[in-house]
């Protein structure tokens, strides 16, 4: 039987009771990316009036990164970035923004929160809003064309009924290694992060 922590209010912890919790959290952490791929799964079959299921576009995209020679960090973006669609309808592309944030660049994060607006500019004309919404970000030029690429080049074309694409279990390995260690998190010391 694990140990538990014993107070009923978060101030009161002793630096055993942390020791309680931390030694639960270093597992459970470890077990983000199995987390991750089953989310994964539950996109299957969800076509939500699309050509392709979501879970097959997320593979689309990845498979069309990886075949046009992006780097691991990259394709697992684009595995992931609508991995929000069952929790965030109305912001899907926050919520998987949210889960990389801690383990990717700066660059790959800021293209998975912006790919939404980026994307619209091929279909917000058929919904009566302003296709070139993604204009607002032109004065960060890099992230700008990052995103726009993101999306012309894999996200728009993923959805393909006969594309070759690749399964999940392609992509696993990846996912286990970019979520591996994170580069941030305010739950992780610096120092500890560069020894673990």
């Amino acid at each position: 039987m694990t140990r538990q922590a014993t107070f009923v209010h978060i101030g009161e912890g002793t630096p055993e009771d942390w020791a309680a919790i931390t030694a639960e959290f270093r597992p459970y952490a470890a077990a983000l990316p199995e987390r991750l791929l089953d989310h994964l799964r539950m996109l299957e079959a969800d076509c939500g009036g699309f050509p392709v299921d979501r879970l097959t576009h997320c593979l689309q995209t990845a498979t069309l990164a990886h075949r046009d020679g992006r780097d691991e960090e990259y394709v697992v973006c684009a595995l992931l970035h609508d991995i929000g669609d069952t929790l965030g309808t109305y912001n899907h592309a926050d919520i998987a923004a949210a889960v990389l944030k801690p383990f990717v660049s700066v660059e790959n994060l800021w293209m998975v929160q912006h790919h939404g607006i980026f994307q619209g500019y091929y279909f917000f004309h058929n919904l009566g809003l302003d296709p070139d919404m993604r204009e607002q970000f032109r004065d960060q030029p890099e992230l700008f064309e990052r995103t726009a690429e993101f999306c012309a080049k894999y996200d728009a074309p993923a959805f393909n009924p006969d594309y070759d694409t690749l399964p999940l279990s392609f992509f696993e390995p990846m996912v286990r290694r970019v979520f591996s260690q994170p580069r941030k998190s305010m739950y992780v010391k610096a120092d500890a992060k560069a020894t673990e």
